[in-house]
């Protein structure tokens, strides 16, 4: 059984963690190294704790023992993630390197930096210039469960809750159902803000608390209406406002619309098995989906509820692993032509 090393830029961030977590999990992904500007030298363990039994000797690397590391090895995993507006550069300068090489990694962005077809439209949402326009033409950036087939070297997962918005969504636009205006209300946990404690973050001030922010402004927008046009052959409008929940981890997403003819709760969700009756990573079930038994997991959970002409899709899905580590190495499995699933496997713990 082939094992490939992996690389994990941005290495001491809440999604680096949960990467280096599945990393050691999997059997045919071995950590080759984890960068960090700003810790090289220093041990992994110290940033992550939780993973001193996975990585006990492991330290953080420079951008130039990666670069040695992809120049020497012919087959390589890259997993970039570090921040938007700095992802693109460092992984143009690493391909670069490997390409000089004559070596070929593949590459999976959990940055927004390869979501957008064109530097313009990056440059719309994030108001700063693209850090590798010439490489954008090498991404695709879908959902796996909407893109069976891969027609581009590298991938360009997208953002959590775009994750869980294209997955409620992109079945209804797909089969005509709806009429192409849709509602979103999602909630998520402290962690898809990222390490650095803001106000916003501060354990003190959310728990106990659920307020919304960004309403219909939030920068996941654009790229969820891209998304979904790529992945349904539809442009639909979504009135999207996130919501800030009182938890670590997960994301729970209501989607509503208008039916373009009287539907049933029981033909939705007769439509929607049948939609993702070939994903391995989506459950679609009778009972509503709960943040914690998704929680930790690469699985998504769907539900749905009609009545009349108006229909309500839910979906709850872990915002690190399936929002970004876990669909990250999905991804990647299918790059390097290892069974999807591999090293995914693993159900929710329960009762987080």
């Amino acid at each position: 059984m082939s094992v490939v090393p992996a690389v994990v830029l941005g290495g001491t961030g809440y999604v680096a963690g949960e990467l280096l977590r599945l990393i050691a999990l999997h059997p045919q992904l071995t950590l080759g190294a984890v960068m960090s500007d700003s810790a090289p030298g220093e041990p992994v363990a110290g940033a992550f704790p939780h993973l001193q039994s996975a990585y006990p000797q492991e330290r953080f690397h420079s951008e130039a023992e990666v670069q040695r590391l992809l120049r020497e090895a012919p087959r390589a995993a890259l997993f970039s993630a570090a921040p938007h507006g700095v992802s693109a550069a460092l992984i143009d300068r690493l391909l670069a390197a490997a390409e000089q090489a004559g070596t070929a990694p593949h590459v999976v962005d959990i940055s927004a930096d390869f979501r957008y077809a064109s530097a313009e439209a990056y440059t719309e949402v994030y108001r700063h210039p693209h850090g590798a326009p010439g490489r954008l033409a090498q991404f695709s950036c879908a959902v796996p469960e909407h893109l069976p087939r891969l027609t581009t070297r590298h991938v360009a997962h997208p953002g959590c809750f775009a994750t869980a918005v294209l997955l409620a969504s992109v079945p209804l636009l797909a089969a005509g159902l709806v009429h192409p205006t849709l509602f979103v209300s999602g909630v998520t946990g402290s962690t898809g803000s990222g390490r650095k404690p803001v106000e916003g973050t501060h354990h003190p001030l959310r728990h106990g608390d659920l307020y919304s922010y960004g309403g219909l402004t939030h920068r996941h927008g654009p790229e969820i209406t891209a998304c979904a046009r790529a992945a349904s052959g539809v442009e639909a409008e979504f009135a999207f406002v996130p919501h800030s929940g009182p938890f670590a981890r997960g994301i729970h997403v209501t989607l509503q619309g208008q039916l373009r003819r009287p539907l049933d709760t029981a033909a939705v969700l007769t439509m929607l098995r049948e939609f993702y009756a070939g994903a391995p990573f989506v459950r679609v079930s009778e009972r509503a989906p709960r943040v914690k038994d998704v929680v930790a997991s690469n699985y998504a959970h769907l539900s749905a509820a009609a009545r009349g002409n108006t229909v309500a899709v839910l979906c709850a899905i872990d915002n690190l692993t399936k929002g970004a580590a876990g669909g990250a190495i999905q991804w990647m499995n299918r790059m390097l032509g290892f069974a999807e699933t591999t090293g995914l496997t693993a159900p929710a713990p329960g009762w987080t």
